[in-house]
């Protein structure tokens, strides 16, 4: 199988960088064609730059890092520095990035990319809030069905929220774009909590990426140490999830992976739910399917696929 041809879409974020790091060193699997950079986990200033500095920890200065939106489109911009750290990427010593970003906007670079590309060969992997790609189906509608799929990082069902009550923090942070995109029409997986919160980052698991005895090893190690206190503290849990790696392993080994095709809406009105991901998990209603909604991981695979390829780096 040819590897296959996809856009990160991100917001960096600790697990937004090992699920770049992990497409880096799967060249036989992952065509990486451009990261376009979001505001979410912090501003765009920030997840811009961190996208950078990921690049250039893997010696891939060679990948070409756009910054696409500042904000979502109709709400002001929630973060998450208080997971995250100040900076984003809060554990390892960071650095200011030698690559230059991009000049066009990654919203364009999207569109431009749909365009030039054949149709149906092109993959959008969005690891945070799904701003940039609702407003390049909104400037230019015609890129819609080029899309081959879209497997995302968002939502939950049994796992509810983690930035309120009812919701996760990607599809909260701009539920709009959440709803645009569910109700494309396109072929979408998603990772919701119920699956990456048994991804967790154990401690010997950590330690075998610090094992690897290499700047890569290190750089993940180090991010996970502190990017896991939040989950453990808040969740009592034996480590911190890695939610946006699933996205790219699931490219890479889909047995991996278990879920059902069910219908998923997003709330968009509600003060009380917003951006609830309704995932109707036991086909309750007569909505047609339009997700691929994950539930379940094998959690020792999933690591020890990471664990190797970052190896390669």
């Amino acid at each position: 199988m040819p590897a296959r041809k996809i856009i990160i879409d991100t917001d960096p974020g600790q697990d937004d960088a090992v699920a770049i790091l992990l497409a880096l060193a799967s060249p036989e699997n992952i065509d990486l064609l451009g990261i376009t950079a979001v505001a979410g986990n912090v501003p765009l200033e920030l997840t811009q730059k961190n996208a950078r500095i990921v690049c250039e920890v893997a010696k891939r200065q060679d990948v070409k890092v756009f910054a696409g939106r500042a904000a979502p489109l109709e709400r002001p911009l929630v973060t998450a520095e208080h997971v995250h750290g100040g900076t984003g990427l809060d554990g390892p010593e960071l650095f200011d990035p030698e690559m230059p970003l991009q000049d066009q906007n990654g919203v364009d670079f999207i569109i431009e990319t749909l365009r030039r590309e054949p149709a149906g060969t092109v993959t959008l992997c969005p690891l945070g809030p799904l701003t940039n790609i609702a407003a390049a189906f909104r400037a230019a509608p015609d890129v819609v069905e080029r899309v081959q799929e879209i497997v995302l990082m968002g939502g939950a069902y049994f796992e509810v929220g983690n930035i309120t009550p009812a919701a996760e923090f990607n599809i909260y942070v701009d539920p709009e774009a959440a709803h645009e995109v569910l109700s494309s029409g396109i072929k979408i997986t998603m990772m919701p909590l119920d699956v990456t919160h048994k991804a967790l980052t154990t401690r010997a698991r950590v330690e075998a990426f610090r094992a690897l005895q290499s700047p890569v090893g290190a750089f993940t190690a180090d991010m996970l140490d502190f990017f896991e206190r939040f989950d453990v503290e808040k969740y009592g849990s034996e480590g911190g999830p890695l939610h946006d790696p699933c996205v790219i392993a699931y490219l890479i080994d889909p047995a991996l992976f278990s879920g059902r095709h069910i219908n998923v809406e997003i709330e968009t009105a509600s003060a009380l739910t917003l951006g609830m991901t309704v995932a109707d998990w036991w086909g309750v209603t007569d909505r047609p399917a339009n997700a691929l909604f994950i539930g379940d991981i094998d959690a020792d695979g999933f690591f020890s696929l990471l664990t190797n390829r970052l190896a390669r780096l």
